[in-house]
């Protein structure tokens, strides 16, 4: 079959796709975990806001960044299944609405939940999630933040659901959301690099465009490596999760001297991570079981 002749996905397919399902629960896990261990129970707030934080938010997220990084995203050979869709044009409007449309009554509803603290905080999350990637503000656009930013979006589920629970911001919980906005950035980094030509390409900067493969994977190794360090203060047995960097350096280590030519060989690198998450997520799991029936 001729390919301009194929049918196109239809919009709801197209929705779905751009929100990343494989993604869902890296936002919702992080939100549900903290409201619970922070004192929460099972009532309205949490199943709200793990609904918003497993679709919607997602939806918000990665919606409104394919919709601005869609020359990018055509010239991105990884682009097209799980790793993110390519939008057609004429849905980028009906995401856009979706995304907002969609996002609206939940926060709404966790404002009401919530108080002044926990509004204020997902305030900023969502503040992060739009000014990534809107015109004008292009967070993703600003080597150093984009990372930063990047990582706000997984840590600050988990930050809003602290402090809706009205958990205490001690040293421990300090601690233990620094070490996750340390991985996420590295992670997000370890990602920019398998697309510093494409970015590059189409005039977007990135962290990685402006440091090169060899000294962004660097950085990487030791974001991951000061995450597990970090996570050493919280505490037995909450300083086991320290442990989990490990397999994440053991990934990233063969592309230490990577060159930008050979970018896209990190694309390996990133394809492990994902995988690792669902490993991380099980025994990160299992040690909060722990800690909660030890507590």
């Amino acid at each position: 079959m001729n390919v301009l002749s194929a049918p196109r996905p239809g919009t709801l397919p197209q929705l779905l796709g751009t929100s990343r399902p494989l993604s869902w629960i890296n936002t919702a896990y992080p939100f549900a975990a903290a409201y619970l261990l922070a004192g929460g129970g099972v009532d309205a707030a949490l199943l709200v806001g793990t609904v918003f934080f497993l679709v919607p938010y997602n939806l918000l997220m990665y919606g409104v960044n394919d919709v601005f990084d869609h020359e990018s995203d055509l010239r991105n050979p990884r682009k097209g299944g799980v790793e993110g869709i390519v939008l057609d044009r004429r849905v980028h409007r009906t995401t856009l609405w979706a995304a907002g449309l969609g996002s609206l009554p939940f926060v709404a509803a966790l404002l009401v939940l919530g108080g002044l603290a926990s509004g204020a905080v997902l305030l900023v999350v969502l503040a992060a999630v739009v000014g990534y990637s809107a015109p004008g503000i292009r967070l993703k656009e600003r080597p150093g933040l984009d990372s930063l930013t990047s990582a706000v979006h997984f840590v600050g589920p988990a930050a809003f659901g602290l402090v809706l629970a009205g958990g205490p911001v001690g040293a421990t919980a300090v601690a233990a959301l620094s070490a996750f906005l340390l991985w996420g950035m590295a992670s997000h980094a370890l990602g920019a690099v398998q697309d510093i030509r494409p970015d590059r390409e189409a005039g977007i900067g990135s962290i990685a465009t402006v440091l090169g493969a060899t000294r962004t994977v660097r950085l990487v190794l030791c974001l991951y490596a000061a995450a597990g360090a970090l996570m050493l203060v919280t505490g037995w047995p909450a300083a086991l999760a320290g442990l989990l960097v490990l397999p994440y350096l053991a990934s990233a280590w063969p592309f230490r001297s990577l060159s930008d030519a050979d970018s896209e060989r990190a694309h390996r690198a990133w394809r492990r991570f994902l995988r690792l998450n669902l490993l991380s997520g099980f025994l990160l799991t299992q040690l909060l079981l722990v800690i909660a029936l030890t507590g």
